[in-house]
């Protein structure tokens, strides 16, 4: 199925948000996402179905200044 991350399409076979995840290779901290404009928490991704279509924003935090 295919899904946009971060406004690029992403084919992915992932149910689930912490299979997508695993796919992207998201780092294990500093991370928020949301889908279809809803944050997820971490501890939910494994919960959270993946569909086919769904817009997904992935935020990384960065340090300095």
């Amino acid at each position: 199925m295919k899904v946009t991350v971060n406004n690029r399409e992403v084919e992915t076979t992932a149910s689930n948000l912490l299979l997508l995840s695993q796919q992207l290779n998201l780092p294990p901290a500093g991370i928020a996402v949301a889908v279809n404009n809803r944050i997820i928490s971490r501890p939910q991704w494994e919960n959270c179905p993946i569909a086919h279509g769904d817009s997904l924003i992935i935020i990384k935090a960065v340090c300095g200044g």
